[in-house]
């Protein structure tokens, strides 16, 4: 585990997120240059950087291969443990129903993310899963930290992707 803030977080609660975020951003960019969806997702604990993680789906040619699911299994090996209680996940897109589930049973504390995801959103936009009648644990969730950069990001992405298709050069 390597330390996050070694001088302790800043005063400031929302710049703390911000900087946290800027770390899953450049997995998500990392990401992209691998030929995969930008998303990265950061998982920290106590001040500590338990993980960070890129969507490896293509590279791994697994469908549940996502920033969340990858940073969440690192964030286990971190710790030793099965439960991630009190831990943070920040993550470059609002996680889909599948990452939110992973999420609910990791126990994690609560999740920051940058863009909303209207297609699959699991948190707000499809639906407030967080929120579900009968769950046995509450996950805190902010939205829109570092958004542009992060729906930025997907619309480069995306973009670049339908041009090669129409076997248009890269602007």
């Amino acid at each position: 585990m390597s330390l996050l803030f070694p001088l302790g977080p800043p005063d400031d609660p929302q710049e703390r997120d911000r900087r946290v975020m800027e770390i899953a951003l450049r997995e998500a960019v990392a990401a992209a240059q691998r030929d995969e969806v930008p998303v990265g997702a950061v998982v920290i604990r106590e001040n500590r950087l338990l993980a960070r993680a890129g969507n490896q789906v293509e590279q791994l040619r697994d469908a549940t291969a996502h920033a969340e699911m990858l940073a969440l299994t690192q964030a286990f090996e971190a710790v030793g443990e099965k439960r991630l209680v009190g831990a943070e996940l920040f993550c470059t897109l609002e996680p889909c129903l599948m990452c939110m589930g992973a999420i609910l049973h990791a126990r994690i504390a609560r999740v920051v993310y940058g863009a909303r995801d209207e297609k699959f959103g699991g948190v707000c936009s499809l639906c407030r899963g967080f929120e579900l009648e009968g769950l046995n644990h509450q996950v805190g969730a902010v939205g829109g930290i570092e958004a542009e950069a992060s729906a930025e990001l997907l619309r480069a992405f995306f973009q670049a992707k339908r041009r090669a298709r129409k076997g248009e050069l890269p602007s």
